[in-house]
């Protein structure tokens, strides 16, 4: 899988978590970005990114994510 069908799939996932169809994230987007993107939210978004993508974040993983990008990253790895 590329990095860019990685990314198409992300902002699938994104629309769905948020219930905005305008989203669409790149390398560098953050929580800072999506307004109803909190902790509860990151909790939803990171059980719906692992189903989309069938994989399973370590807890590491997860908490030193700074961005989107870094997500796909972790994401071509376990995809590998």
């Amino acid at each position: 899988m590329s990095r860019q069908e990685v990314f198409g799939k992300l902002n699938e996932v994104f629309r769905d978590v948020f219930d905005e169809e305008d989203i669409t994230v790149t390398e560098t987007t953050t929580a800072d970005d999506i307004e109803d993107w909190d902790s509860l939210e990151h909790i939803n978004l990171m059980a719906a990114v692992e189903q989309e993508f069938g994989i399973k974040f370590t807890m590491g993983q997860i908490v030193t994510m700074k961005n989107v990008g870094e997500m796909a990253t972790i994401i071509l790895e376990k995809l590998a």
